[in-house]
C-alpha cells in the first residue's frame, strides 16, 4: 500500500519559551510535536497545555504501572486533548487494558487520543537486553510485546525503524507504527542505536517519525524540519 508518513518534531527542552519557539518554527511541517518526561517535568503541564496550542500533540510519558495508576493517569491528562499518548508495553495485558477503557471514557468519540505503547527503548540493543534477562534480542521483544498491545486494543505502536518491517508482516496495515531514531543522512547518531534515515523509515511502514535533535539543534529549525517533510512525500 502506499503509505502517508507524517513528522513530529521531538522538543527536548526544559525551557517553555525555547518550546514555543520551536513548536512555531516547526508547524507549517510537522503533523505534530512531541513533549515528553523532560518537558512536563521541569515546566508542568499547564506549559505543555500552552505550548501544545501550536500544533498537535504527541504526548510522550511512557506511562507504566498497575493497572488502576494508569488509568486514573490516563483521566487526569484528558484536559491536553493530545493527538498521541505513549505507554509501555511491558506493562501487561491488565496496564493495556486498563488504558484503553480509560481513554474511551474520559475523552470525547471525535478527540480520543491514538494510544501508543513503546516495545524496546531505541537506545537498547541485543547485549543490552540481554542484561536484563532477555536473551533473544531486540526483534523477538518487539514481536512480542507488539502482539500483547495490539490484542490488547492499543491504537499502534513506538518501535525502531529496523522493527518496522516484520511488525507489519506480523500485525498487517492497521496498526499505527511510530518510529524514533529517525536521522537524516550525515547525522550524529547520538544516543540511539537503531536507526534508519526519513526515507528508509518511510519505506520500511512507518506512519510517522520522531525527530529531535536534527531540527531543534539545526540552524533553522524550520528549514530542518521542511526538508525533512519533502523528504517524506518525496
Amino acid at each position: 500500500m502506499v503509505r502517508k508518513t507524517g513528522l513530529i518534531a521531538a522538543l527536548d527542552t526544559q525551557d517553555p519559551a525555547q518550546a514555543t519557539a520551536w513548536a512555531q518554527a516547526v508547524a507549517p511541517s510537522a503533523g505534530a510535536i512531541k513533549l515528553g518526561l523532560e518537558f512536563a517535568y521541569a515546566a508542568g503541564f499547564q506549559a505543555v497545555a500552552d505550548v501544545a496550542g501550536s500544533a498537535p500533540l504527541f504526548l510522550d510519558l511512557k506511562l507504566h504501572d498497575i493497572p488502576n495508576t494508569v488509568g486514573s493517569a490516563i483521566r487526569a491528562l484528558s484536559y491536553l486533548r493530545p493527538k498521541m499518548l505513549t505507554l509501555h508495553a511491558s506493562g501487561g495485558r491488565a496496564m493495556l487494558e486498563a488504558a484503553r477503557k480509560a481513554c474511551d471514557e474520559a475523552f470525547p468519540a471525535n478527540a480520543r487520543p491514538a494510544l501508543l505503547a513503546g516495545t524496546v527503548l531505541t537506545s537498547l540493543d541485543d547485549q543490552a537486553l540481554a542484561e536484563t534477562g532477555i536473551t533473544d534480542g531486540a526483534r523477538a521483544q518487539v514481536l512480542r510485546l507488539g502482539k500483547l498491545a495490539i490484542d490488547a486494543g492499543i491504537d499502534g505502536l513506538v518501535c525502531s525503524a529496523h522493527e518496522l518491517a516484520p511488525l507489519r508482516d506480523t500485525l498487517g496495515d492497521k496498526p499505527l507504527l511510530v518510529t524514533p531514531g529517525i536521522r537524516p543522512a550525515g547525522s550524529a547518531a547520538g544516543d540511539q542505536k537503531r536507526i534508519m534515515t526519513p526515507t528508509q523509515a518511510r519505506d520500511a511502514g512507518a506512519d510517522w517519525i520522531v525527530v529531535g535533535r536534527p531540527i531543534t539543534q539545526a540552524a533553522d529549525p524550520a528549514q530542518a524540519a521542511a526538508a525533512i517533510a519533502a523528504e517524506l512525500a518525496a
